[in-house]
């Protein structure tokens, strides 16, 4: 089996900035703790993502990758994920809007099988429409699960030896993603846990870790713009000696 590259290196350079991935943990709690029905935190948690999308252009950030929905959030409550989709079938719609005015390509990441055929269209459909964006890949991870993407991707090898590049190019088209994204350089967590939860653990390999306790309806975009100076000010060394860095 021959696994071929996929224009990564174009798709690289046109969204050059740093590729920031997001656990947008919290919704239900912040709900909880306000008095309100979980549905009332994810539909504020929509409104956190269309802040953090339009100021992560003004940050200028490459590729905004935000985990809206985990493999084994199936587990949870039917009626919750019944509304889950319900709202990211309509926050899709809106923020594609939003993307196409602001120069944001939008593509959807992980397993569709198992989403329902309207969203399946309304996913191709604002994939469709924003193809044209240069200004930063907003992705988001639905249905998705890294562990998973990664067995699909190594049973497709069928015992071929490929470099990492190819790996790479090879997890992207199990997962549908159209424009394979470079490494993930910052994971910011908000929520006050502190764990991966299966995102993104390939692309994370040297990723820098940020754990927030605010819920996600309380981050705002100052708090992006600290967390990317933050980040800014790392020794990010990449296995090198610190001598090798500063040289």
């Amino acid at each position: 089996m021959s696994i071929a590259r996929h224009g990564s290196s174009s798709a690289h350079a046109a969204f050059a900035g740093p590729h920031v991935a997001i656990v947008m943990d919290g919704n239900g709690r912040w709900a909880t703790a306000h008095g309100l029905p979980r549905p009332a935190g994810h539909e504020a948690g929509v409104r956190t993502v269309r802040e953090i999308v339009e100021r992560a252009v003004e940050e200028g950030v490459g590729t905004l990758t935000l985990y809206a929905f985990s493999s084994d959030n199936w587990k949870r409550p039917s009626a919750e994920v019944s509304a889950l989709m319900r709202l990211f079938r309509r926050a899709l719609v809106n923020e594609a809007k939003r993307c196409l005015r602001n120069g944001v390509r939008l593509t959807v990441l992980g397993r569709r099988d198992r989403l329902s055929s309207s969203l399946r269209e309304t996913i191709d459909q604002v994939e469709a429409v924003t193809v044209a964006g240069t200004r930063m890949h907003l992705r988001i991870a639905m249905d998705y699960s890294a562990r998973d993407a990664m067995v699909r991707a190594s049973a497709a090898l069928r015992g071929e030896s490929v470099s990492r590049e190819a790996f790479t190019d090879l997890l992207a088209r199990v997962d549908h993603d159209l424009v394979p994204a470079r490494d993930v350089d910052l994971v910011i967590r908000t929520g006050g846990e502190q764990r991966l939860s299966d995102f993104l653990l390939w692309e994370c390999a040297y990723a820098e870790l940020l754990f927030l306790d605010k819920m996600w309806p309380e981050f705002v975009g100052d708090d992006l713009a600290e967390a990317l100076a933050d980040f800014r000010g790392r020794n990010r060394r990449f296995g090198l000696a610190p001598e090798q860095v500063a040289s």
